[in-house]
């Protein structure tokens, strides 16, 4: 049986490693991940959205996204949908995303 929480935590280390190239903030952080579930097949839904549906890297950023999540030991595959509802916002950014952007 898969440790589906031990998985989670490791794709989140993955998409941490993912930045907005016009942020310094890795999109995590952005609040950019809306949903992310691992099934006990390995299995991984994962919802995201773009800080705007115009996103310069709307084509590449997602599939950053899938690429290095499926290097995470025990995903099988990822199903990554783009959403934009709800839309993004600032007030989804975590605390530390706030802070090194100065928008406090």
């Amino acid at each position: 049986m898969l440790d589906t929480a031990m998985i989670t935590e490791h794709i989140i280390k993955q998409i941490k490693t993912v930045q907005d190239p016009e942020i310094p903030v890795d999109i995590f952080e952005l609040g950019l991940i809306y949903k992310i579930e691992v099934s006990e097949d390995g299995m991984v839904d994962i919802d995201m959205t773009l800080t705007t549906p115009m996103c310069p890297v709307a084509d590449s950023l997602p599939m950053e996204v899938q690429e290095k999540v499926l290097k995470v030991e025990g995903v099988k595959d990822v199903n990554l949908k783009v959403v934009f509802d709800p839309p993004w916002s600032k007030s989804m950014m975590s605390e530390e995303a706030q802070f090194v952007l100065d928008m406090f």
